[in-house]
């Protein structure tokens, strides 16, 4: 994806929480279409970038550009309008609806939400709810879930509530999803699925993926390019094999560079 379209572009951007630099000066670039993994060690600044970008805090400075057009310290909700759509490291469902209306209640601008349209115009409310209804089933049937679309949120498991995380980004037209840490806490075999419906995401509708994860086998399998961040800033970017050999970013994880590793493990 090197050369791409870039539709992220984060210049400098600062976030200070007092005199704690949670993220000092890291700038970098989200190619359209590619897959791009964020990895570093714990306190990097990786979920704070994400929650700068998505609106959530505003930069102390720096600036977020989305397909050409700056977008710092714009709500979430703007920026939803606009394209983008994050998940969180805990699954944020509304656990007391079904599993399909959960999904059905994503598309923003709903003729029911409306007293007025409810009362003057119900077919309209009815042939909207239907095609909403069906855009539901779809992303139901494109996850492989259709044996939970009547369970409750709040009974799924966790991979299985990632999983629904990941089908209300497909509700809407999405230029761009963050993903954050989608693997914490599943199992292999479900990681695998949502590993799956990433990429068939990204290859067959062309979506753009940003993911924090700490999972450096399912990184190696759906990111290109990878970037790591350390003590808030950007440290290293390129394939998983080259971030994962690269001398900085061993020593951010293990606090010692490979030369001095390879020689405690010789050492009688």
């Amino acid at each position: 994806m090197r050369g791409a379209f870039a539709l992220i572009v984060v210049e400098h951007l600062h976030k200070h929480f007092g005199g704690i630099r949670a993220v000092d000066d890291a700038s970098l670039t989200i190619a359209t279409g590619s897959i791009t993994g964020l990895i570093g060690p714990n306190g990097a600044g990786k979920t704070t970038l994400f929650n700068v970008v998505a609106g959530l805090y505003k930069p102390t400075s720096g600036r977020v550009l989305l397909d050409g057009v700056d977008i710092t310290g714009l709500s979430p909700h703007e920026l939803f309008a606009k394209g983008m759509l994050r998940t969180f490291q805990i699954a944020h469902e509304f656990s007391t609806l079904t599993v399909r209306e959960n999904l059905m209640m994503v598309p923003g601008g709903q003729a029911g939400e409306s007293l007025v349209q409810a009362w003057t115009n119900p077919a309209k409310v009815q042939r909207q709810e239907e095609a909403i209804r069906a855009k539901a089933d779809e992303v139901i049937e494109f996850l492989e879930i259709p044996h939970v679309a009547n369970e409750f949120a709040g009974n799924l498991s966790g991979g299985q509530k990632k999983l629904l995380e990941l089908g209300r980004t497909m509700m809407v037209d999405a230029k761009i999803v963050f993903l954050d840490e989608v693997g914490a806490g599943v199992n292999r075999t479900l990681l695998r699925t949502i590993g799956d419906a990433i990429l068939k995401l990204n290859r067959e509708r062309g979506y753009t993926f940003c993911m924090i994860e700490h999972d450096m086998d399912f990184i190696s399998r759906l990111c290109d390019p990878v970037i790591c961040m350390a003590e808030g800033t950007v440290l290293a970017e390129g394939t998983a094999e080259e971030v994962k050999g690269n001398e900085e970013v061993i020593e951010a994880y293990l606090g010692t560079g490979l030369k001095n590793k390879t020689e405690q493990e010789a050492a009688p």
